[in-house]
């Protein structure tokens, strides 16, 4: 009589608890191969990780819980790296729930923005990263500034909702930018910006798209 065979173990990863602090490994990536430059180690709290993961896969929980699994993620010309874990189902909702959803319906309220993203090329890839505290410094004797002047284009021409980043924690306004909007830009940027931002602005050559940061208020 033939014995009755053993079930093979099953090879998934078991849920465990989210940890609220997770080590986590950041290296550059270059044309979408992980450099040999230094590994960068920090820790990211819980909130901050799922904020990362989420601006790449949105709140599609499987895809969330296959990055956490796997325990790694390419975003922004960085790849992060960390111990894999698995939430169970209603953990994982738990924490989704945490984040806001999307939502078009949103109008554009230019005073609550804190940033400006300028990308380039196609598909669009980030330029700059520009904070408002920076864009708002006023060159000497001039009445505006840089960012006075990239308000007054988002104001006369139209803006695209462009979703909610989890990164920034912010619902985002896309701009197009045409050849003759890219210019104009330049030039604005050398009349207004001080000098050290100027050097920084010669990226608005290649500019094709201006997304505003409008952080939501809270609850």
């Amino acid at each position: 009589m033939r014995a009755a065979l053993s079930p093979e173990p099953s090879l998934a990863t078991p849920a465990m608890p989210a940890p609220e602090i997770i080590p986590v490994r950041r290296t550059e990536e270059d044309a979408g191969y992980v450099t040999f430059r230094p590994v960068v180690r920090q820790n990211f709290r819980l909130n901050d990780l799922l904020g990362l993961v989420l601006g790449v896969t949105g709140k599609h929980p499987d895809r969330v819980r296959q990055i956490l699994r796997s325990g790694s993620v390419s975003f922004h010309a960085y790849h992060y790296s960390w111990d894999g874990f698995q939430p169970d189902d209603a953990e994982l909702a738990a924490l989704l729930a945490r984040f806001p959803d999307p939502d078009p319906a949103r109008a554009f309220r230019p005073e609550a923005c804190t940033a400006a993203l300028i990308e380039g090329g196609s598909p669009p890839r980030a330029l700059l990263d520009l904070e408002r505290a920076i864009l708002a410094r006023r060159r000497f004797l001039r009445r505006r500034s840089f960012w006075d002047a990239l308000l007054v284009l988002a104001s006369r021409e139209p803006l695209a909702y462009d979703g909610y980043s989890y990164q920034w924690r912010a619902d985002l306004y896309r701009l197009v930018l045409s050849n003759e909007r890219t210019a104009a830009l330049a030039v604005e940027a050398k009349s207004l910006a001080p000098r050290d931002l100027r050097r920084n602005l010669r990226a608005l050559d290649r500019a094709t798209h201006v997304v505003f940061v409008c952080p939501r208020e809270a609850a």
